[in-house]
């Protein structure tokens, strides 16, 4: 019997020892576990997909500055237009901003373009403005500033199960009255439309009532995640920051929670300009303004001005947890000195990302804002566009000399790879295919793979005995990039 007890207890021991141990290794090698890529297109934006890199980097580009594509200008625009949101509805381009404010009246505007560059105001005949009704405007609030049309942004909404009424949604800000604080406050209201023109509330209440909510608030179906999202504007640590709300039902929603930017220095971010990638819709991208209050003297004269501003550049794969490998600016001020002050309004990005071209997608900014005083005053602010080639946003960047990089373990399904790469005359990229382990599969060693170079959108990798990987699918492997004077924009294997 006593044996039998001591067996028991052995044993025992023996299987704990055993599963403390396998729970260590469980725990070393999740780190490890193949990520699945499917045939979805991949960008890098981030290391998530990269393992190591030899002598290569990742490289931020900032658009090309482009023209000024609108002036707000209207009799019922001015000095303090902005929050500009800009979207793709099926053969054009709507924007929506704000016109008007504390001076006169905040009114939501809406412009429409077939290429991205010229835009037009169609006439609405909806709202009377001094005695007219011959302007774009598509909602007024019932008050004259800080009501819904302070900060208005709406968006189509994707969700296959989105009532045909209600196929345009929005948020705004809106005051109710607090009884715990005993005073009004602001809190956040739902706005539906059947066609981006005529609004009207979901319902009287708020949605969301934490958060300061007085900038650009975005939502938009989360495709990803199958529910609506929405970032908004509160105060943390003593920091203008961003928060994040779910919803199924655009009714109920989550407890916003702040985002993490994993040990980044924290930054003040006025608004957000938050979207998944209408490419790849399981990659967020934000576009913040950078907010600078304590800096109020700029140029060798040292010009007084009320804050300064830019943009920067941030991405996330689950909309919560974002990646600040770029502190630098992603949009500066530039050359002109209207841009430098006017820190509540200036370099601020609109919301949205249009294709404009081939091989060319567009983002837009304010600018000429000028601070507050001359703003009030005298400026005009105006709407800058800014270029980047299709999927262009970050690069894996290997010098002259050349480098390399190697992919974690990935899964993958399709036939072909397919690179977004840019290369000098004299420079190449190739690819290795190898195991989880780390070894070279035979048909695919960097020596079976000739070198390409180019400037192309979609290339096709092949190896001396043809593209097709598909004998690979399913498999884990890594990819081993051996580049030269190159850019490496994104990637999928397509099938």
């Amino acid at each position: 019997m006593c044996r039998r007890l001591l067996l028991t207890i052995g044993v025992a021991f023996v299987l704990l020892v055993g599963l403390s141990s396998l729970s260590h290794v469980d725990s070393k090698e999740a780190t490890k576990m193949p990520i699945n890529v499917g045939s979805d297109l991949q960008l890098f934006v981030d290391d998530r997909l990269i393992e190591k890199m030899t002598n290569t980097s990742l490289r931020l580009h900032s658009p090309v500055r482009r023209e000024v594509v609108f002036r707000f200008d209207a009799p019922w625009e001015g000095s303090q237009s902005g929050y500009v949101a800009v979207m793709k509805d099926g053969d054009r381009f709507r924007m929506y901003y704000r016109g008007g404010g504390d001076l006169s009246q905040e009114v939501i505007c809406l412009a429409e373009s077939t290429d991205g560059v010229c835009w037009t105001r169609p006439s609405l005949g909806l709202y009377d403005f001094k005695g007219s009704k011959d302007n774009n405007i598509v909602f007024i609030a019932d008050r004259k500033s800080y009501g819904e049309a302070h900060n208005l942004t709406p968006f189509k909404d994707e969700n296959p199960a989105a009532r045909p009424d209600q196929r345009f949604k929005a948020v705004a800000l809106y005051f109710f009255f607090d009884e715990k604080i005993g005073e009004k406050r602001k809190m956040l209201v739902a706005l539906t439309s059947p066609d981006g023109i005529h609004w009207k509330r979901l319902q009287e209440g708020p949605i969301i009532t934490e958060g300061s909510f007085d900038s650009q608030n975005v939502a938009f179906w989360d495709a990803a995640q199958q529910v609506y999202a929405c970032y908004v504007r509160g105060g943390y640590q003593g920091k203008r920051a961003i928060a994040r709300s779910t919803s199924t039902d655009f009714i109920h929603w989550t407890k916003p929670e702040w985002l993490d930017y994993g040990g980044a220095p924290l930054e003040q971010f006025y608004t957000n300009a938050i979207t998944p990638y209408f490419r790849a819709p399981h990659i967020y991208l934000g576009f913040p303004m950078r907010f600078v209050p304590e800096r109020t003297t700029v140029g060798a004269d040292g010009r007084k001005v009320d804050a300064l501003s830019d943009a920067v550049f941030m991405s996330s794969r689950d909309g919560r947890h974002w990646s600040r490998t770029f502190m630098e600016a992603f949009i500066r001020p530039g050359l002109s000195e209207h841009n430098w002050g006017g820190g509540h309004s200036n370099n601020t990005p609109a919301w949205g990302i249009l294709p404009t071209g081939e091989g060319e997608i567009s983002i837009y900014w304010s600018e000429n804002c000028g601070t507050h005083e001359q703003a009030w005053a005298e400026m005009l602010p105006h709407l800058r566009r800014g270029t980047l080639r299709t999927d262009g946003f970050v690069s894996v960047n290997a010098p002259y000399a050349g480098g390399e990089s190697v992919t974690r373990p990935l899964t993958f399904e399709g036939k072909e790879l397919v690179l977004n790469y840019s290369t000098s005359a004299v420079g190449s990229v190739r690819v290795e295919i190898r195991d989880a382990g780390g070894r070279p599969i035979e048909g695919y060693t960097l020596a079976d793979c000739p070198e390409i170079y180019g400037d192309e959108l979609e290339r096709v990798v092949a190896w001396k005995n043809g593209s097709d990987v598909s004998r690979l699918a399913g498999r884990a492997v890594r990819l081993r990039f051996v580049m030269k004077d190159a850019d490496l924009y994104s990637m999928r294997f397509r099938p």
